[in-house]
């Protein structure tokens, strides 16, 4: 959403004879000072955890900057926050939302800045032990906003749940493009982050695994199916997200750099049990996925 390397500052002191060592002017230490650069994060959920790490890891430091992170509950909140400039770079999303994001948004894009990770998104019952076992009528709980709704969807259709359109937009499409549903399933779209709360309402949710994980739900052990890791779900990889005046920005660039440090991937993989998986590949490479 998965070489690394962290900037480490050497010092060298020469002796020679009874010479010693100067110590640096205030005009020097103010130049240090000067050069580290604060960048507002926001985050939200897990996200907010690691970025918090980060931020006291002195490869930041030695990068020259200074992490302040806020966690946001507003999915919206947090891409127009970026790209008004209250805020320098936001964690929480992937692919298909930014493009729905930037779709619905014209005049307030954001832009990938660098991938982090995919954590797959499951279906969690209460009863129910596997998509076959599925009774006729069963009502799901899918999310509501544009790109998880078409992520969810995705989903049941690769659980042999339903059929969607040959030309079901991945990004954007919505539970009209339902083609055939034989278990006469209620997909019923509620707003994503009440979904552990009506779990036991329904017969089923659908559920990004960073709400699975603030509801104590672990997408690989608690789940009855889930996406796979591979290709299909490339459109999924998270990334950080930022203005148009940043995205080329080196000292920005060196986030992704940061996130993928291999401390930071044993902390990621320790808090969260394995079920985010880092990718480190350029954001180019995402760009034209539909």
């Amino acid at each position: 959403m998965k070489k690394i390397f962290g900037l480490i500052l050497g010092l060298t002191v020469g002796i020679t004879g009874c010479s010693k060592q100067e110590a640096p002017t205030t005009a020097e230490t103010d130049t240090k000072t000067e050069a580290v650069k604060t960048i507002k994060v926001a985050s939200t959920g897990s996200d907010t955890d690691v970025w918090n790490y980060i931020a006291s890891l002195p490869e930041t430091k030695q990068a020259g900057i200074k992490l302040e992170v806020k966690n946001l509950t507003d999915y919206v909140v947090l891409n127009t926050s970026v790209a008004s400039g209250e805020m320098d770079v936001n964690a929480f999303q992937s692919f298909n939302y930014l493009a729905a994001y930037n779709a619905s948004n014209p005049d307030a894009q954001v832009y990938p800045l660098a991938t982090t990770y995919l954590e797959p998104m499951g279906i969690y019952t209460n009863n129910i032990k596997t998509v076959d076992a599925f009774p006729q009528g069963a009502t799901i709980a899918i999310p509501n906003d544009t790109a998880n709704e078409a992520r969810a969807l995705s989903l049941l259709q690769s659980a042999g749940l339903i059929k969607l359109k040959p030309d079901f937009d991945r990004a954007k499409g919505t539970v009209n493009d339902v083609l055939e549903n034989p278990k006469a399933l209620k997909l019923k779209p509620i707003q994503m982050t009440t979904a552990v709360r009506v779990k036991n309402d329904v017969d089923a949710i659908v559920l990004g695994n960073t709400l699975a994980l603030e509801g104590g739900l672990n997408v690989l052990k608690d789940s009855v199916f889930r996406e796979p890791i591979d290709q299909t779900t490339q459109l999924y990889v998270n990334l950080l997200g930022v203005s148009k005046a940043n995205k080329d920005d080196p000292t920005y660039a060196k986030l992704g750099e940061l996130y993928h440090l291999p401390q930071v991937q044993k902390f990621v993989t320790e808090k969260f049990a394995g079920t985010k998986v880092q990718v480190n590949k350029p954001v180019s490479e995402f760009a034209n996925l539909k």
